[in-house]
């Protein structure tokens, strides 16, 4: 315990800005998600939370065929998920694969458990998935040197953006079996990298899983519904992973508004496709900008891209943030290291992003 780390992050301060730093949905819920929530009775304040329909309403989101509620599970946020699969799973001296660099919370959930850490770096100069080198440090089943007790790919990657094609995560997962592989699709819905359309491919008479009983698939309704602040994540996988993580889990630990509000928002997809066809348009123009004005970057999956600066970093993000724009500093991450994370909303937000920033880099 004395060793470990805390995952931080800059949470205070954020509210009245422009939140181009944490990938969060920058305009907000469905209207829908809000009148729910007012519609609750005060009487209900003082009511534990109930969660019958919920995995329903997941399983009818995602179209079902095959899939029933004992393939999801809810959690306090996919970092509540996440920290669940490491407690169910990882055992002093386990060895967690994943890449590098990418989403920072994996790492202190290992060292918790006692882990040992691989982190396979990305292929420059265009970021690829290291395919080959985590095929061979996944070894053959039933290797002498052992297989990784977990897998944890986020696909597509945060921050970095790469994208790995779904087949090779399902094949990756197959070859595997002895290896529990996890799948943070927290950004898919941006660029249809999903693992879950090939699998209910097969339709209802089957279970999705079968053949794959040792994958599991995080989702979560920050990104794009807009319930960053409530706090809820779902992880999709066969039945029997699913009931081992929920063991180390509380019985009430999402509260009742995210409830309500995650129905609400899984019966409004019009909305959150609206909003993903929004940022995609955003990002089309900025990358338009980025390009005419010489700007390294790289932009690949997920809502955010990097940009590298020609002032330091540390000045450009100040600045923004006095200019009233949150971006996030990759300081001190492996390969991107000197680069801004911007996170991509509307139009206009990002407009007045462009804006601000042409002015602070210098570039007229």
């Amino acid at each position: 315990m004395e060793t470990l780390t805390a995952y931080s992050a800059p949470l205070e301060g954020r509210r009245g800005l422009l939140r181009l730093d944490f990938n969060e949905n920058t305009i907000g819920p469905s209207p829908l998600v809000v009148e729910a929530i007012r519609a609750i009775p005060a009487d209900h304040y003082a009511i534990y939370p109930e969660y019958d329909g919920l995995r329903e309403a997941v399983v009818a989101s995602l179209g079902g065929r095959g899939l029933t509620p004992a393939h999801i599970g809810l959690f306090n946020g996919v970092d509540g998920a996440i920290h669940a699969i490491f407690h169910a799973f990882a055992a002093p001296g386990d060895r967690l694969l994943t890449t590098s660099p990418t989403f920072g919370y994996y790492t202190p959930c290992a060292r918790m458990q006692g882990m040992a850490i691989e982190a396979i770096p990305y292929r420059l100069p265009a970021f690829d998935f290291p395919l080959e080198e985590i095929r061979s440090a996944l070894g053959p089943p039933g290797s002498a040197t052992g297989a990784p007790r977990i897998l944890l790919i986020c696909n597509p990657n945060n921050p970095t953006g790469t994208r790995l094609a779904p087949e090779r995560i399902l094949e990756l997962a197959a070859a595997a079996p002895d290896t529990l592989v996890v799948v943070d699709e927290l950004y898919e819905a941006f660029t249809g990298d999903s693992v879950l359309p090939p699998l209910l491919a097969g339709g209802a008479a089957a279970d999705p899983f079968a053949a794959v009983p040792n994958l599991l698939v995080l989702r979560s309704l920050a990104k794009t519904a807009g319930l960053a602040g409530l706090r809820i994540g779902f992880a999709i996988g066969a039945p029997a992973l699913v009931e081992r993580v929920g063991r180390v889990c509380g019985p009430y630990d999402i509260n009742s508004f995210a409830v309500t509000a995650a129905l609400a928002a899984l019966a409004d997809q019009a909305y959150v496709d609206a909003y993903v066809a929004e940022v995609l348009r955003a990002r089309d123009r900025l990358l338009g900008q980025l390009r005419q004005a010489g700007v390294r970057h790289h932009a690949a999956g997920g809502n955010y891209l990097l940009l590298w600066p020609r002032r330091p970093a540390a000045e450009v993000e100040a600045d923004l943030r006095q200019a009233g724009i949150l971006v996030r500093s990759m300081a001190g991450k492996p390969l991107i290291d000197g680069s801004l994370r911007v996170s991509l909303g509307s139009g206009e937000q990002m407009g007045r992003f462009w804006q601000a920033y042409r002015l602070i880099d210098g570039l007229g």
